[in-house]
């Protein structure tokens, strides 16, 4: 990669990957998926020196969003996530936080299109809507550095669950068929969980 420093982070109950993305150039960051334990978030961006710019949610189950609030309300940055997936982020049971008898909602201050491109941090972000695991799911594309953010939608030779609110194994199967492996098969795959991979190996090896 050459525009983009990508830190990870694993946190919270489910080992959750945050992923910090630092322009070299400029200095702004995007934060994906804050996971949980916000002070350790903002420990790890002050150590590279970065200044936050967004907030991206690849969906709004509560393992993906737990310090989502308290980074927005440190740096003054939007939460960003898909339209489709405002009934997942504003309802407890759907996001999953009342089963973990702690309930808690987020709202999105910018809501993303399908397709659309978001320019931030000074790079340019393609937008995927990619429903399965749940019905509001997005992985971010980022051409220039040929790497994706893909949530719970794709992992390491696996795939995200789908019997949660909304989920849909076909759903997801087509998301991943018709919107992941038409990719170029070198992009880094930087899942939700786990290990990082390639669109190559996953065409080659994901038995889902």
């Amino acid at each position: 990669m050459d525009r983009l420093q990508i830190e990870t982070l694993v946190l919270g109950m489910i080992q959750t990957n945050c992923y910090l993305a630092k322009n070299k150039e400029s200095g702004e960051l995007l934060i994906v998926d804050p996971a949980d334990d916000a002070a350790r978030i903002m420990q790890k961006i002050e150590e590279m020196r970065a200044k936050p710019a967004a907030i991206l949610l690849t969906h709004g189950h509560f393992d993906h969003i737990g310090a989502a609030d308290a980074l927005r309300t440190e740096y003054g940055v939007p939460v960003c996530a898909l339209e489709e997936e405002r009934q997942i982020l504003e309802g407890q049971m759907y996001n999953l936080s009342a089963m973990q008898g702690r309930g808690f909602t987020v709202k999105a201050d910018r809501f993303f299109r399908d397709g659309e491109t978001a320019e931030l941090a000074g790079v340019s972000i393609q937008v995927l809507h990619t429903p399965g695991h749940t019905a509001g799911g997005a992985c971010y594309y980022i051409a220039s550095e040929q790497v994706l953010f893909s949530g719970d939608t794709l992992f390491c030779g696996s795939v995200g669950r789908t019997d949660f609110l909304t989920g849909s194994m076909s759903a997801l199967h087509d998301s991943i068929h018709r919107r992941l492996f038409v990719l170029p098969d070198e992009t880094l795959v930087l899942p939700g969980h786990g290990e990082s991979s390639t669109i190559g190996y996953e065409k080659e090896y994901n038995p889902y």
